[in-house]
């Protein structure tokens, strides 16, 4: 008898852990499925909408007396974010980390955004879109960018899930195509199409955006390298935000001498692990003579622009090089 409940007991703890490993593997299958529906939603036809060229006839336009555009390249430690504003309208490329998404809600706020008419996460790592989900729950959204290319991070989840849950679209740009941000004229440069080299390394996959009103223009390189610069062919530049905040990776000697920037940004993290900037880097903007600014070190930097001159400041000490 003790024995027929020896073994009943046997029996039952047996099924019992049996269970609980049913539980655990069935709500880790549940997990990775709600993951691939959401990765689903980037990837398909319904949820990207490849955009043809379009005012390929529209370079640069006349100035309009009186107005200037604004570009802010926000102190967002070692991350990227930048919101440019031209007559009302409101681009934002990139939103920092997770941990800065509610400082760069309150910068937008600070700088009387209500709406963004362009958000734009260049690729999907977490120093670059970790606070677009916070963005896209406190802002109206017009047209959201993003390349072709998916990761399974939890930063990235969130973003879907915020982008979805507002029904919203993600677009996928390809390269030459413009639009307006107001006054000023954006160009798509570079665009991640989801190949196994951008799948391997999403830096790859950067959205790089071209912007010029009037006489000026600007680039905003995301965490762009060498093989995007070395892709195709660069116009003169005036004002550049460094690609990949300053690695060695990026600003490769032959792209710098295409562009030929008078003024360089770069978004860099005080005292980081990774050492960004890299004095490499560095040297290649002070041997041309390039006016540079950073951060970790100016803080917020904005860019008042005419149309013929920009007018540059910081929010911490002057730039001295």
């Amino acid at each position: 008898m003790s024995n027929n409940r020896k073994n009943k007991s046997t029996l039952y703890g047996l099924l019992v852990i049996l269970i609980i490993a049913i539980v655990t593997i069935a709500g880790d299958k549940i997990k990775a499925d709600n993951i691939n529906d959401l990765v689903d939603q980037v990837a398909s036809n319904d949820e990207i909408e490849n955009v043809v060229k379009d005012m390929s006839s529209t370079d640069n336009l006349d100035i309009v007396d009186g107005e200037s555009i604004v570009i802010h390249y926000l102190d967002v430690g070692q991350a990227d974010s930048v919101l440019i504003q031209s007559d009302g309208n409101n681009m934002l490329i990139d939103a920092g980390t997770n941990d800065m998404g509610k400082t760069v809600v309150k910068d937008l706020q600070d700088y009387g955004v209500q709406k963004i008419d362009y958000l734009i996460g260049t690729h999907p790592h977490e120093d670059h879109i970790g606070g677009m989900d916070d963005v896209i729950n406190n802002f109206d959204i017009g047209t959201i960018y993003m390349p072709k290319v998916q990761t399974n991070t939890k930063t990235f989840e969130d973003v879907l899930d915020a982008i979805s849950n507002k029904g919203l679209k993600i677009t996928s740009p390809e390269v030459g195509y413009k639009f307006m941000l107001g006054n000023a004229v954006c160009e798509i440069m570079s665009c991640g199409v989801g190949s196994n080299s951008e799948t391997n390394n999403l830096n790859l996959a950067s959205i790089v955006i071209r912007m010029t009103y009037g006489e000026q223009s600007f680039l905003f390189m995301g965490d762009a390298e060498e093989e995007n610069e070395g892709a195709r062919n660069w116009p003169q530049t005036n004002v550049i935000k460094i690609g990949h905040h300053g690695s060695n990776t990026s600003t490769s000697q032959n792209f710098l001498e295409q562009i030929k920037p008078q003024v360089a940004i770069i978004s860099v993290g005080k005292a980081n692990k990774y050492g960004h900037p890299k004095q490499t880097t560095l040297d290649k903007l002070y041997n041309m003579q390039v006016k540079v600014y950073r951060t970790d070190e100016n803080g917020t930097i904005t860019i008042i622009c005419d149309g013929k001159n920009n007018d540059i400041k910081t929010e911490k000490i002057d730039n001295k090089n």
